[in-house]
């Protein structure tokens, strides 16, 4: 029998394999397990990282490679996870409603949102959902563990254009018929678990045994699909039930199903047959309302309100939104005044470090609040100040004359990570703050159980933005991503719910503009770089997605968010 040549970076070795050999008889040769050496455990292997491109562990070597299997610790591990979760969910719904289909919405804090609907959508556009009890949710967790316990396999194999499309459609499933079509491949890659057949847009584990930490909990109309928590396998994620967030998701949802824009597939088609500057005028339009309304509660309480508090995740268009804000208050009366918050940054010797002795600049303790609380009490006691200036060279604020004071319709407009945590500003009193939380809430599915990561939305929003004007590259904003999501979890989505608004940032139309600038910067990033696979599961995500052309892009107008990362912004 002819045998290859593996390296295992597991324990950085060569072994010597039969041909054809499938990764799980490898992993269970070499290491069936992997540490996390963060949280000082051993974890199962799950899946597979071939040459750097993520592989289920069902796949047979056929060639030399260099092989990393992986576990819950990595991003492409939980995503493995979460995805062959999602397929057991599904085929429980299917046994115990037949008439009716999973719908995955959108990330929540705690999981994934779902809904059961009806096979037909209601004469208005609106998804006819199916309100499941608490009892029926119980039977449908009882059912995914008895999946589970039963240790089915999952198995990946391969049909063409007319199958797939056949078999979607027979699942109840046209907005994955759609997607398919819209694509034009003429095979596609699914598995099947149990008798049901599906796609879940990646590798799966080998077997619904290794789902063993889950839950659902009712959530609104439907439910969170709980897994695991990142650093702690053994249980769920706790439950955070953030209503401003879900609410806002919900109405963007709802607003896109308005829009006959169900998924990526009917966006596609949208596309393809010239809708796109349509959808980019109506899409513009409805951020212009949104802005008009939290100006329109600002201006409510001009008697009370004088500081606008902005804060947001990276990429969510932090300035463009305070910009435009700010000419919706100018409208109404109002005269913004704006301060940078990153001028409040104590000394550089007395910025706080982080484990690994590197200052941390994201800390709450990295900036001045008492001169802040100070400066800002002493504005709206109608006092004259000086503004300071923090020289980033030089590790010190300086002052340079720049006086304020704010009068009778003035108002203050100021941008930062901490804007919503109420520990930045204890001494001031609360009353005269309205916070705004911007992000780019993306709720528009792939296809009915296939949502879209926010956090890639925003990762590719950088790119294209860092590349364009801050001189990084796409691999240098992919290695820093971890770091920003990290920093995002500490000092920002806890605060979210402090919010008195919040402006959803997203734009139905984004996805296949960044498409025309984010896929040439991916197809860059070279085979031997720590950031490649990454680069591949981005790049197989936009396959999905039908780019808009020059000419489209061209219709996007000066003021928008997106000008913020492509150029061309007036404001």
């Amino acid at each position: 029998m002819e045998e290859i040549r593996i390296f295992c970076e597991n324990d950085r070795s060569f072994h010597n394999v039969k041909l054809g050999t499938p990764l799980s008889e490898l992993s269970e040769q070499i290491c069936s397990t992997v540490f996390d050496d963060k949280n000082n455990v051993e974890l199962p292997v799950l899946a597979a990282l071939v040459d750097h491109q993520l592989k289920e562990l069902e796949f047979k070597a056929r060639v030399s490679h260099q092989v990393e299997f992986i576990g819950y610790n990595h991003p492409d591990g939980r995503r493995t996870y979460v995805r062959s979760l999602c397929f057991v969910l599904q085929n429980a719904v299917r046994e115990l409603y037949p008439d009716k289909v999973l719908a995955i919405e959108y990330s929540l804090p705690s999981g994934l949102y779902c809904e059961l609907r009806a096979t037909k959508a209601m004469e208005d556009g609106h998804p006819d959902v199916y309100y499941i009890t608490d009892n029926e949710l119980d039977g449908l967790k009882c059912k995914m563990q008895e999946i589970i316990d039963a240790d089915l396999p999952f198995h990946k194999l391969k049909m063409n254009f007319d199958e797939a499309g056949k078999l979607f459609l027979s699942n109840n499933q046209p907005d994955k018929a759609e997607l398919l079509k819209s694509i034009g491949k003429f095979t596609y890659s699914v598995y099947t678990l149990g008798g049901q057949t599906d796609t879940f847009y990646g590798p799966l584990v080998p077997s619904t045994g290794y789902l063993k930490v889950f839950d659902i909990m009712g959530f609104n109309n439907g439910f969170c699909l709980q897994y695991p928590a990142e650093g702690n396998v053994s249980k769920v994620m706790p439950m955070k039930r953030q209503s401003k967030i879900a609410a806002t998701l919900k109405e963007y949802a709802d607003w896109c199903s308005i829009m006959k824009v169900r998924g990526a597939g009917t966006l596609n088609k949208t596309i393809s047959e010239g809708g796109a500057v349509k959808l980019i005028n109506i899409a513009e339009a409805l951020h212009e309302r949104k802005y008009a309304d939290i100006a329109d509660q600002i201006y409510a309480r001009r008697d009370k309100v004088k500081i606008v508090f902005i804060a947001g995740p990276s990429s969510s268009g932090k300035t463009s939104s305070s910009k435009r804000l700010a000419i919706q208050c100018k409208v109404l009366g109002l005269n913004p005044k704006v301060i940078e918050l990153d001028n409040y940054f104590v000394d550089r010797e007395q910025t706080p470090k982080d484990e690994n002795g590197e200052y941390d600049f994201e800390a709450l303790g990295a900036m001045d609040l008492d001169f802040l609380s100070t400066q800002l009490n002493a504005l709206l006691s109608g006092e004259r100040v000086e503004l300071p200036r923090f020289d980033f060279k030089e590790g010190c604020r300086h002052f340079a004359g720049d006086f304020m004071q704010l009068e009778e319709n003035d108002i203050l407009i100021m941008e930062g990570i901490h804007a919503l945590n109420p520990a930045m500003t204890p001494a001031v009193d609360n009353s005269r703050i309205f916070r705004v939380y911007v992000s780019a809430l993306t709720s528009l599915p792939l296809d009915e159980n296939n949502n879209i990561s926010t956090s890639d939305n925003r990762l590719l929003r950088r790119m294209v933005r860092d590349n364009r004007v801050r001189g990084i590259t796409p691999e240098g904003t992919i290695m820093r991503w971890h770091s920003v999501r990290r920093g995002e979890n500490r000092n920002i989505f806890p605060f979210q719910e402090n919010a008195d608004a919040v402006f959803n940032s997203a734009l139905i139309f984004e996805l296949p503009m960044l498409k025309y600038y984010a896929d040439p910067l991916l197809r860059r990033i070279p085979p031997h770089s720590p950031a490649y696979t990454e680069a591949i599961r981005l790049l197989k995500f936009l396959e999905y997605v039908v780019a808009l052309s020059p000419d489209e892009i061209a219709a996007i107008p000066p003021t928008s968010i997106m000008r913020e990362f492509i150029g061309g912004q007036s404001l």
